[in-house]
Formats: C-alpha cells, structure tokens, sequence
C-alpha cells in the first residue's frame, strides 16, 4: 500500500520532469522507474518488519512470479517462510538464494539458520563449516555456539557464545541460550549468572526470567529472584520453582509454591489449580 505523502512526492517529481525545457519521456520513464523501486524496497521491509509472516510469505511469492530473478525477493520469501514456523519449504528457497549469482555470505549462514530450526543439525554444520573462516558474524557464532551444544562440545560452545556477545549490542538471546546450555550441563549456578546477564540487557525477556527460576530452583533456591516482573509472571515463576521443587523430591515446598502461584495469578491459574490437586491426591508426577 503506498503512502499518500509517497504518491504527492512521486506526482511532483513527475510535474518538475515534465516542466523542464528539453526533458525526454525516457528520463521521465526511468525517474517513476526509480521511485517506484525505493517504493517496492520499503514495501518489502515493512512486509518482513511488521507484516504478518502468512501476508509477507503471499506478497514474496507473488512478486516473484513477476520477477523471478530478483535476489531481493527470494531472500524475503525465505525469511518470511522462517516466520511462518514453515522452515521445510525455506531451505530449499535459501539454497536458490545460495545458487544466485548476486547471493553473499551471510545468505548461507540463514540457510544453516533455517537447517538447525528444521532440525537438521548436521546439514547445518556442514553449511557453515563451507563458509570461510574469515566471515565473522553476528549470527554465524550464534549459530556455531548451537551447533557445538548439540555436539556437547562445552569448551568449543563457550568460545561461540562469548564471541556472539561480543558482536551484537543486543547480546541478551546470546546469554539466555548460554545460560540454557550451562543449566542442561548440571551447572545451575553459571547459568543463573548468565540469566541475569540476559536480564540485564533486556529486563522484559520473560525466557530469561522462567530460566532464571529454573536455575535457582536447582540449587535448592526456591526463593523468586530480584528482578522486574508482573503479577502474571510472578505467578508463573512460581510455578516453575514449583514443579522443580517436586521433581527434586521437595514436595512440600512444591505444594506451598504451587498455592502461592494460584494466589498471585490476576485470573485463574488452571495449570497451578491442577497440578496442586494432582499433589493432593498423592500423583507429585
């Protein structure tokens, strides 16, 4: 959709061309011509920014029909089918983005992108294993940092995900994914520090604080962190410590939890109510 401010300048620039003494109707031509493509570039952000995923993956597929060729389309109807949690039908689109003559690097590092969120792990290393050394990004020591978790390669992880951090001013994904791999590696006091890290950067990322409880509860911590939260969330961390505290064994302390979550909750906590009943009835699960 264009703007109404977009159409008065494209129809001013027009008039100023055609005013001219000596202009040709080819340099009007290639003027809208210009115009019209900074229009479609702004129209393609605005799909892959703020559009809904199924809207933009319709949009791309039709303007590649029209164009086929265009890098600029294949790429945004990749990300868009990322979006869209269909990632089986972005592959095969990253690799005609790969195949294309204008196609850079960092088109290969979403390609294994979009391999490790289809979960195929060892199609993704082998993407990025083919990208030169030299090609340090953001996004290919992300995606380096996952890999070597997979792979339980811990020391070869840190070394990822310290670099990632390193590269991004908004590292807080970076240390809650960090955080994750240190909780699943039995170590839940380096994991809470990295939550926090996370928190740090981004005090709103609610994966973070749920992590954050999570890592407290595994050191026999029951207690909720310091950190900002809503009632809502404040009732759901404590349903988190709750059901680790049941897993560990400590019943009673899941149980207190679970009936201080159900009286935080601003509405019915029908997941708290549950388990508490599946507690009393003498299923701890």
């Amino acid at each position: 959709m264009r703007h109404p401010i977009f159409i008065t300048l494209l129809a001013g620039s027009v008039h100023l061309l055609v005013g001219c003494e000596g202009s040709s109707q080819a340099s009007v031509t290639r003027a809208i011509d210009s115009v019209t493509s900074v229009d479609q570039q702004n129209l393609a952000d605005l799909m892959l920014s703020a559009g809904s995923p199924e809207e933009a993956v319709a949009y791309f597929s039709a303007q590649i029909e029209q164009d086929p060729n265009n890098i600029r389309n294949l790429r945004g109807l990749a990300r868009s089918l990322v979006r869209a949690g269909r990632v089986s039908e972005a592959v095969p689109v990253w690799r005609n983005v790969i195949a294309h003559p204008d196609s850079e690097l960092d088109d290969n590092v979403m390609l294994a992108d979009a391999q490790i969120r289809a979960n195929d792990w060892a199609q993704a290393e082998q993407t990025l294993n083919a990208i030169p050394p030299t090609h340090e990004t953001f996004d290919r020591y992300r995606l380096e940092a996952m890999i070597a978790d997979s792979k339980n390669q811990w020391d070869r992880a840190d070394h990822f995900y310290e670099t990632a951090a390193g590269l991004t001013t908004r590292p807080s994904g970076v240390f809650n994914n960090w955080g994750f791999s240190k909780l699943t590696r039995g170590n839940p006091r380096e994991a809470e520090r990295m939550f926090m890290e996370a928190l740090k950067h981004d005090p709103d990322l609610f994966t973070a604080k749920n992590n954050l409880a999570l890592a407290r509860a595994g050191q026999g911590n029951y207690s909720l962190p310091m950190v900002r939260m809503t009632q809502q969330e404040r009732a759901i961390l404590l349903y988190t410590m709750a059901i680790a505290a049941v897993r560990k064994g400590d019943v009673t302390i899941g149980r207190t939890l679970l009936e201080e979550a159900i009286d935080t909750h601003p509405q019915h906590y029908d997941e708290a109510v549950r388990a508490l009943r599946a507690l009393d009835s003498g299923r701890t699960g």
